[in-house]
C-alpha cells in the first residue's frame, strides 16, 4: 500500500534505469506515475502500485516533482517540448546523460518555461540503485534539490555539487572516463597474459585486483600534485617512457594491438 503521506513522484522514461528509478520510489512509498513511449515496459511497475500514465501531458500533472531519464538530451526535449506548458511551477529532474552544456541549456530552458530544474549525474548500474552504494550527482537548483531531497534519497547517496547545471555532468562524464580507461587498460593487461594461457580469471584475482587496489592509494598524492603544480621529476618520467615502450614492445611480440598503451605513451613523449 502507498504511504500517501509520501508525495507523488513521475518517472518518464523506462529503460532499465528509469524502472530501477521508479521502483525505488515505489519501495519508499511515493505514490509514482511512469510513462514509456513503449507503454509494456510500465507492466512490472504496474503491478508493484505504479500508475501508467497514458500521455506525457497526463504523466506530468500527475506530480510536482517530474523525472526524465532517456537516451539523451535530443530526446528529452523531444518527449517534454509538446507539453512544455505544463512544466510550469513543477520541479524537472534530469538524469539523462549529457553534456555540461547541454545540461545548462536544459536548465535555461526549463526556466524559461517557468519550471526548476536539477540536472543528475547517476554513478550506479541499475541493481544497485535504492542502496547507499548507488552514488548520484546533482546541481541546479539547490531549492528544488532539497524541497525534494527525501524522494531523491531512496535512490541512493545524494551528491549536491552547486548552482551551475552542468557540475552534475561534468563530474559524471570525468568519473566515466577514468572508468573507461581502466577497464581499457584491465582488457589490455588480460590479453597479453592470455597469451600465454593464463585465466583472466586467475590473474585478476590473484594479481590484477591487489595491484590496481594498491594503486588507488597513489591517487590522492597524484591530485595533490596537480594542485600544487609540482614539476614531475626527469628520472620518474624516464622510467614511466621506458615502462610503457616495454609494454608496447612486449604486448606487439604477443600478439595483442598497441591501441590502448600507444596514445599513452604518446602523451608522456609529448609531456
Amino acid at each position: 500500500m502507498m504511504d500517501t503521506g509520501r508525495s507523488p513522484v513521475t518517472v518518464i522514461g523506462l529503460g532499465a534505469m528509469g524502472q530501477a528509478l521508479a521502483a525505488a520510489f515505489l519501495r519508499a512509498g511515493h505514490p509514482t506515475t511512469v510513462w514509456n513511449r513503449t507503454a509494456a515496459k510500465a507492466e512490472p511497475l504496474v503491478a508493484e502500485g505504479a500508475v501508467r500514465a497514458e500521455t506525457v501531458a497526463e504523466a506530468v500533472e500527475a506530480a510536482s516533482l517530474v523525472v526524465v531519464c532517456v537516451l539523451d538530451y535530443p530526446a528529452v526535449r523531444a518527449v517534454l517540448e509538446p507539453v512544455a506548458a505544463k512544466l510550469s511551477g513543477r520541479v524537472l529532474v534530469n538524469v539523462t546523460n549529457g553534456t555540461a552544456q547541454e545540461a545548462r541549456s536544459t536548465a535555461e530552458w526549463a526556466a524559461g518555461l517557468g519550471a526548476e530544474y536539477v540536472d543528475g549525474g547517476i554513478m550506479a548500474i541499475p541493481p544497485v540503485i535504492g542502496s547507499p552504494e548507488a552514488v548520484i550527482l546533482y546541481s541546479g537548483s539547490r531549492e528544488a534539490f532539497d524541497k525534494h531531497a527525501d524522494a531523491l534519497a531512496t535512490w541512493g547517496t545524494s551528491r549536491f555539487l552547486g548552482s551551475d547545471a552542468g557540475l552534475a555532468a561534468l563530474h559524471d562524464l570525468a568519473l566515466l572516463s577514468a572508468m573507461y580507461g581502466m577497464f581499457a587498460g584491465v582488457n589490455n593487461a588480460i590479453a597479453m597474459v592470455r597469451t600465454e594461457k593464463v585465466t583472466a580469471v586467475e590473474f585478476t584475482e590473484s594479481l590484477l585486483m591487489p595491484w590496481l587496489n594498491s594503486m588507488v592509494a597513489v591517487l590522492p598524492m597524484l591530485a595533490e600534485e596537480v594542485d600544487s603544480g609540482a614539476e614531475i621529476s626527469h628520472e620518474r618520467k624516464l622510467v614511466e617512457q621506458v615502462a610503457l615502450a616495454n609494454i608496447i614492445e612486449t604486448a606487439a611480440t604477443q600478439g595483442v594491438a598497441p591501441d590502448v598503451i600507444a596514445p599513452i605513451q604518446s602523451i608522456k613523449d609529448h609531456a
